[in-house]
Formats: C-alpha cells, structure tokens, sequence
C-alpha cells in the first residue's frame, strides 16, 4: 500500500478533523454528547486512496427535533413573537449582521466545499460568493417591496395597507450540490420575511455549515434559527408528524417530499417550497452552430459532474447532423481533465457519494444490453471514486438511462427527424424543469419556442439550461418543483398577503394618523427605508 502524500496546497490540507459537538438551538449552542457519524470525503490525502477523515457531526433523533421545533414555535409564538411583529428594518439589519460575519469563513466553507463533495475551487468560490450576493439581493428586494407597501389604498369607500407577513414554523431541508447557495436560498428568504425555521444540512456538505453556527446565534434573536444533524428520517420526520410545521422547504427529489408530506396531519396547512428533480433535455437542430452547442453541451451535462438538477440528462440530436456531433462531442468529453477540486483546469473531481460509480455502471451495463454503445474511448473507465462519463448511443425509451435522473456523469443521445418525437417525449416526461434549444432559423424556433414555454419553465436558446442569475424565476412543472425561487419570488413564497381595512371616516382617519404619527405600530407604517 501506497501511503506517500498526495501534494496538496498548504491553504487547502485538512490539518484536524472537525468533531463537530456544537448544535443550535433556541439561541443556545448546546454540546452534544450522544453518537456521532463520522464524516469522510472521497477524496484521498495519499495515494492509496482511502477516504478521508474530515470529522463527524451529531447523530440526531426525535427528542433533539422536537426540542428545536419547540424553541421554532416559542419564537414564532402564533405570530406574536419579537420576530413575526418586529419591524422590517430590524430584522433588515440582523441579516445584514449575518452576513458581515459570513464573509469572514469564506476559506473555510470554500475547502469544505472541495473536500466534502468535491466541487472544483473556481466553483466552491462561486458557490460561496454567489451565495453572499444572493442575500444582499434578497435584502434589497424585500427593501424595495416594503417601500411599494408604504402606501394606503382606497376603494368603494374602504382603505387597506397591505403588505405580506410571515406563515409561521419552516422546516428546512437543503440539497449535498449545493449545500451552501441552495440551502439558503430556501433558508434566507425564510427567516427574513419573519418566519423561524428549523434547518437540517445534506447528507454531504454538512461540516460546512459549522463554521455558521456562532454567526447564526450571535445574528438573530433566540429560536428564530435552528440547526439540527443527523439523518433526515430521525430527526425531520417527528417534526412532521407534530402538524406543527406551517412550510416544508425542501430542495430535494420528490420521494422524500412526498414522504414527509404525508407525514404531516394537516397537510392543508402546510405551504410547500420545493426544488425536485429534472430531466432536462437539449434538442438540437440541423442548423445548429456546433463549435457553439458542443461547448453548452458539454458545460450542461458535465458541470459538477452533472449532480445538478438543471445539469441536460438527455441529448436529442437531429439525424442530419448526428455523426458531425457525437465524434466531436465524444472527442470533447474525454479530453476533459479529472483531478482534485484545487487543481488548475479541472473541469471532473471525485464523486462525494461512494456508490455513485457503481450506480452509474449499472446504467451503463443496462443500456448496452438494450443495444446502445459507448461513443467516447475513456467512457465507463472506473477510478477509485469516480467513473469516466460515457456518451451512450442509441438510447431507446426503455433504459434505464433514460428514464432515471442519472445525477451522475453519463449522457445519453437520442437521434430524431421528426421535431414532434422529442415534444412528445417532453410531454409525456414527469419533469417539467428546463430545456436547453440549439438552432438559428427563426421560423423553425418560432413555434418551437410556443410550444415548449407550455412543457418547461425556462428555454435556454443556445446555451445550457441553469438557475442563474438568481433574480430570474427559478422552478419547473409536474415532479419538478412546486412554488418559485428567485431573490424576488422567494419572498413571496415564504409569505402571505395580510392587511389593515378600515372605512373611511373622521373616526378611522384619526386613528391612522396618530398610528402613523406616533410610530408605535410596526405593520402600519409609511416608512420608506432607504
């Protein structure tokens, strides 16, 4: 056995593993002293490849999750809480504190990120940076809302301040892709329009959350943020089944929605943010520019090894051009570089799930017993914690390939001459998240388009399908997603549209002014903040 050291840059060595004992509730970072689960990462610090010992995390149960959803409820208190009621520029300025605090574990999170689930630097950075900027985002959106809401309106003798409040208890799950952006997509949008949450990390990427933790209590005020570990089933299921959670936030697959929807007692009660999975496909038409469509291809499904839920997890290519297209594109996909997340030009990096490239092989073994073959020399080579990405062709409706959200790197390429078989594979999909549509004659994209805006949420002309940038809407039909996530929507989906009516008379009118006057209400307040 090999045990020389692998040489990794002094700034990214895991020197300690971090035994996280430290766990938020109630405003309190309480010790934990039950069983732990160790944490390891695929990626290996000699050249025997063991896995690493990043460190380990609580093992959670029900008695730990009813106690942080009891700090939740005691925070929210029915909407009476310091949190629900307090002014929007207070609670403005806790999120502001937050993130001046973030800013300062940036080396931190970013190692984590390349350790834990091997995401490249260039893209743990921008994970990291993207995420920072999205909270900043959402801070002046909900800015610009409250200053739209600062008005009284009048009709048939009746006036209203409306504006939006906050539903009550999150439960909030986050994805192992991106366990940082993702998470807060859900968990910033949430907590600032007045909510408290209780937030459990992924299965991956979890250590990283930690270094959060003292930023998170120190920011707001006691119960309005609670971090749990351990596994969801143990801990976010007796949450449920309390039918004490008002929103399950969950960027997940729709399995484990719908397990923890069922669980819940009044799910007519309960509000549903959810990000799920996809099965995005690129169509690619006969006058495509290929240089161009190989390039977003390549980026589309083999960004982060293709584990994103917009990553293009199926290629239709239009016969005309099919040869020209799979001997570049599978000439493209192995010359990509494999390699640890913090070397220069690394575009694959070891799979964080160790069963991932088993997984992928079975995949593979299944579509070329069902009369596919792989296109590229490299495709299907086995390392130690990855498996090279194998272009696969013809892939026929009955493998499994393509019927299963691969979250892996494989692709599968379909040939078409009529454009209706592609529409009608869409049609019939469960997923309705993205499409990506490579071509230029308009008349051929024009009723193309028409059509596909009404099977996806978002057509990509020429280019990969994606979430950003953050300010666009972000969600999917049919088992995709439920509710929409951007910095402008995500606000809304976290709140509710609530409001002061009164007649219109001296008596009312007195009222207002004096509430308006005297500043003594929170909600009835024309307050423009600047």
């Amino acid at each position: 056995m090999n045990t020389t050291k692998i040489d990794i840059p002094a700034e990214f060595q895991i020197t300690a593993p971090i035994h996280q004992k430290a766990y938020l509730v109630n405003g309190e970072l309480k010790q934990w002293h039950g069983k732990s689960t160790e944490v390891h990462s695929s990626i290996s610090s000699t050249f025997d490849f063991d896995p690493t010992l990043l460190g380990s995390i609580p093992d959670m149960g029900e008695p730990e999750a009813l106690d942080a959803l009891e700090a939740a409820l005691a925070a929210y208190d029915q909407g009476k809480g310091i949190w629900p009621t307090m002014h929007v520029k207070d609670r403005i300025e806790c999120m502001e504190k937050f993130v001046v605090q973030m800013k300062t574990k940036r080396n931190e999170i970013v190692t984590l990120l390349m350790w834990e689930i091997g995401k490249s630097l260039p893209d743990s950075q921008k994970e990291f940076d993207r995420t920072v900027a999205y909270i900043y985002d959402t801070i002046e959106d909900y800015k610009q809302l409250d200053r739209n809401c600062a008005k009284f309106q009048k009709h048939e003798g009746v006036y209203a301040h409306i504006k939006r409040g906050p539903l009550g208890v999150v439960l909030c799950l986050g994805p192992y892709n991106y366990p940082l952006n993702e998470t807060f997509a859900l968990l910033i949008p949430a907590i600032i329009m007045g909510n408290t949450a209780i937030f459990k990390p992924a299965k991956h990427g979890v250590l990283l959350i930690t270094p959060l933790l003292e930023a998170f209590r120190s920011s707001f005020p006691k119960g309005v943020i609670n971090i749990l570990f351990g596994r969801g089933r143990a801990v976010a299921a007796p949450i449920m089944k309390t039918g004490k959670v008002d929103v399950l936030a969950l960027i997940g697959n729709s399995k484990s929605a719908n397990a923890l929807q069922n669980q819940h007692p009044k799910s007519n009660r309960l509000r549903l943010v959810l990000g799920l999975e996809a099965k995005n496909p690129a169509i690619i038409l006969p006058d495509a520019d290929l240089s161009l469509t190989i390039d977003e291809v390549i980026s589309g499904t083999l960004s982060f090894n293709g584990q994103r839920c917009t990553a293009l997890k199926v290629v239709y290519v239009h016969e005309d051009i099919k040869e020209k297209f799979l001997s570049r594109f599978a000439t493209a996909v192995d010359d990509l570089k494999f390699g640890n997340p913090w070397e220069a030009g690394v575009k694959l990096t070891p799979l964080p799930e160790p069963d991932k490239p088993a997984y992928i092989q079975e995949l593979i073994d299944d579509a070329l017993s069902k009369g596919a073959k792989i296109l590229n020399k490299k495709g299907g080579q086995h390392f130690d914690n990855y498996i090279w990405p194998a272009v696969l062709y013809p892939v026929t409706k009955d493998m499994r390939v393509y019927q299963e959200e691969q979250f892996g790197p494989v692709i599968p390429v379909l040939s078409f001459t009529d454009i209706e078989k592609p529409l009608d594979d869409m049609a019939e999909s469960n997923y309705g998240q993205q499409v990506s549509l490579f071509g230029t004659d308009v008349y051929t994209l024009a009723p193309l388009i028409d059509t596909l805006v009404n099977l996806v949420c978002r057509v990509n002309l020429n280019s990969s399908c994606q979430r950003g940038p953050d300010v666009y809407p972000f969600t999917g039909r049919k088992d995709s997603a439920q509710a929409t996530l951007s910095v402008h929507d995500a606000l809304r989906s976290f709140s509710i549209r609530t409001f002061v009516a009164f007649k219109d008379n001296n008596l009312n009118n007195e009222a207002i002014r004096r509430l308006l006057e005297t500043k003594l209400s929170n909600f009835v307040s024309t307050d423009y903040i600047l």
